[in-house]
This record gives structure tokens, sequence and C-alpha cells, in this order.
């Protein structure tokens, strides 16, 4: 359960990474002054956001998996 609740955490701030990161973008043409949009930072922000979510979608199945063979272990 510890690492099933540290993937649902990861999980959470992954979203809000990719939210930020998305907003940074949408928003950055319109902001006073600012000509350009520096892209590539804004993309690599979007990259880590979805390879953290990646991450702990892995670490959910491997915790399902781990948590079944435990359970017809006992049982």
């Amino acid at each position: 359960m510890v690492g099933l609740t540290s993937a649902l955490d990861g999980l959470a701030r992954s979203e809000a990474q990719f939210n930020q990161a998305a907003r940074s973008i949408v928003r950055a043409p319109l902001a006073a002054g600012a000509d350009t949009v520096d892209l590539s930072t804004a993309a690599v922000a979007l990259l880590a956001a979805r390879n953290n979510f990646e991450a702990n979608t892995q670490i959910i199945k491997i915790s399902d998996e781990l948590e079944r063979t435990l359970i017809n272990t006992l049982a």
C-alpha cells in the first residue's frame, strides 16, 4: 500500500506539472512584452510530466500484481 500511495501522489504531481506547462504555453504569447515563447522549455516540462505519469502508472500496475500474488499465495 505504501507504493500505491506514493504513486497516486506522483500522479497528482504529474497532472499539476502538465497543467502548469500547458498554461505557460497558452499564456506566453499574451504576456506583456513577450515576443517569443520558449517552447523548448515548455515541451521539456510536458515530456517530463508525461514520463512521471507513465512511471507512476507502472508503479500502480506492479503494486497491483504484487498484491494479487500475495493474496494468491496466502489463499
